[in-house]
């Protein structure tokens, strides 16, 4: 009896032109067949932004970790524009 776990990506979407939704499943199958499957899902923004004081601070978001094709989308949708625009919206939320 073989046991084996492996992770799927089947879903990757870019959101608001700067969040990527990612969904990754958990397969555990035995003798090649599936027995069980569940999925966990995250979101990543380019970056982490929070206020030291008066001044915006914004901390790149550290794909390394992320499946090279997550990285890929991340990288093509996150142009200079794009992550100027994302600064802008954070900024105006704050009230």
């Amino acid at each position: 009896m073989a046991i084996t776990k492996s992770i799927e990506i089947p879903k990757i979407e870019v959101v608001n032109t700067w969040s990527i939704q990612v969904a990754t499943d958990t397969v555990i199958k035995e003798d090649g067949k599936e027995i069980s499957r569940s999925r966990h899902r995250h979101c990543l923004e380019p970056f982490t932004s929070g206020k030291n004081g008066d001044t915006w601070v914004h901390t790149a978001t550290d794909i390394s970790g992320e499946d090279a094709s997550v990285q890929a989308i991340a990288n093509a949708a996150w142009t200079d524009t794009v992550k100027a625009n994302y600064k802008t919206f954070v900024e105006s939320r704050e009230g």
